[in-house]
């Protein structure tokens, strides 16, 4: 947990599209990969080293500079057993912590439960982005969502409610088919006005905000900065989520994903250092996931769904270095052609849930799972 008299923030970023681990966190002497990966492959000199064995994709240099200062948690092989390479339903899994059956309540829609049960501030947990994930999503409890803070505060009020009603419209439309339109609307009926009234609480945030930090102009950085301005904003603020697309790398990988990184990992070192500006870093924590890896054997120019990938956890807060094992990549210990699972993704929750926020984790988590000890000070 959090050190100080600050309370605990959570920080999640979501890599939409499946994330190839093999090409961000590099096996750079393991012959396995060089044949497997032909054309898509990173070599000894130009990887960044962590080790004797691993490196980091060359276009990580902001987040190996974090790592090098002890802030980077790599969890290797984050995945669940009998893994789908369906996007729609493996994130659906990572969101509800529930690989079994379709799930309606999102795991950090029961950590805002927890951490605000009398639902007293409808900006505990903030999004930003288009939507609510449904991580967010649980009955009794709101999140607020803005697609963009500094236009969101600038729009007049007939504006204001024309967004308002695209915001529960859309709300809808993404609920609708796992959890039926009566249900939905009930949803909405309870907790849409928070979310909305939420998103109007944050229209203050971009009027408290000063920062010296020139961060890029791309849509992660603008999300993250948006998240900064929240966070520095004092607003009781304890979960933020946002999302970065575009991972689903099945062809012309060379040129994308090397742009797909250079841009989160960027945007990533800056809000570290806003934060740092701030002296509004040593109670957040960053956890950065995928919904799965890409196969070990390349596709010509790109990479299919795969199981197995790298999930981050940065911050001060954080004890840095290298958890779980990097999976095999000998064919005998593939699965169907995938990395098996080295730690369950629920293991990553446990501890973040447990050691960072002080929470019971079963209830969340739906079971009891290993804990990797990745916050400094967690029990």
């Amino acid at each position: 947990m959090a050190t100080n008299t600050k309370a605990p923030v959570l920080v999640v970023l979501q890599l939409t599209g499946g994330n190839d681990y093999l090409n961000t966190v590099v096996p750079y002497t393991d012959p396995n990969y060089f044949d497997n990966r032909p054309t898509l492959h990173f070599t000894e000199d130009k990887v960044l080293k962590i080790d004797d064995e691993i490196g980091l994709n060359p276009h990580l240099a902001p987040m190996k500079a974090l790592y090098d200062r002890g802030d980077v948690a790599i969890l290797h092989g984050v995945g669940y057993e009998n893994s789908t390479r369906s996007h729609f339903r493996s994130m659906d899994i990572w969101h509800t912590a529930e690989p079994e059956v379709i799930a309606t309540e999102g795991w950090l829609g029961r950590v805002t439960r927890e951490l605000d049960p009398g639902a007293e501030n409808p900006v505990t947990t903030v999004n930003i982005g288009q939507g609510l994930p449904r991580a967010l999503l649980a009955d009794g409890v709101s999140a607020a969502s803005v697609s963009s803070l500094s236009s969101y505060g600038m729009l007049t009020a007939v504006e204001q409610k024309q967004k308002r009603s695209q915001m529960l419209q859309r709300f809808a439309n993404m609920y609708a088919p796992a959890l039926g339109a009566g249900p939905v609307m009930d949803y909405l009926g309870q907790t849409g006005l928070d979310a909305l009234k939420g998103a109007d609480m944050l229209k203050v945030a971009p009027q408290r905000y000063a920062s010296n930090v020139e961060y890029a102009d791309t849509p992660i950085a603008n999300k993250l900065r948006e998240a900064a301005m929240v966070h520095t904003a004092d607003l009781g603020a304890r979960v933020f989520y946002t999302e970065h697309g575009g991972f689903d790398t099945h062809a012309s990988q060379a040129t994308t994903h090397p742009v797909l990184w250079n841009d989160v990992t960027t945007a990533v070192a800056d809000f570290w250092d806003d934060l740092r500006e701030h002296d509004a870093d040593d109670n957040v924590i960053m956890l950065i996931f995928s919904e799965f890896g890409r196969r070990v054997r390349e596709n010509g120019t790109g990479t299919d769904h795969g199981a197995a990938g790298a999930a981050f956890v940065i911050g001060p807060g954080v004890k840095g270095g290298m958890y779980a094992e990097y999976p095999e990549t000998r064919a005998e210990a593939l699965r169907d052609g995938d990395l098996a699972p080295s730690m369950d993704f629920r293991s990553a929750y446990t501890t973040i849930l447990e050691d960072w926020f002080g929470l019971d984790a079963p209830p969340i988590v739906n079971g009891h799972f290993e804990k990797p000890k990745f916050i400094a000070n967690g029990g």
